[in-house]
């Protein structure tokens, strides 16, 4: 009996995550729970926005009721899903 060889293909985080090229977004959505203050930390936190665009994002979500605040990759969006979810926002991936 013949004996076959396979040889075993590895990649990177990052190989994989630009191989699949969908953008997702992160969506913020308006409740009646969170202060603005608390947005405004969180995404100064957490998206390493500066003040004022955190403060933009705040009043767009209360005003329209909900913000796109991130683009990316489904795996990527989904960690900052849950980053912020646990901090008590209501964020869905697009």
């Amino acid at each position: 009996m013949a004996q076959t060889e396979t040889q075993e293909e590895t990649f990177t985080l990052d190989e994989v995550l630009s191989a699949l090229k969908v953008v997702h977004r992160l969506i913020l959505w308006n409740d009646d729970v969170n202060s603005f203050e608390h947005v405004i930390r969180c995404l100064m936190k957490y998206l390493d926005y500066s003040e004022p665009q955190s403060e933009k994002i705040a009043w767009t979500v209360h005003n329209e009721g909900k913000c796109a605040i991130l683009e990316g990759s489904f795996t990527e969006m989904e960690v900052y899903r849950k980053i912020l979810q646990q901090e008590g926002l209501t964020v869905s991936v697009d």
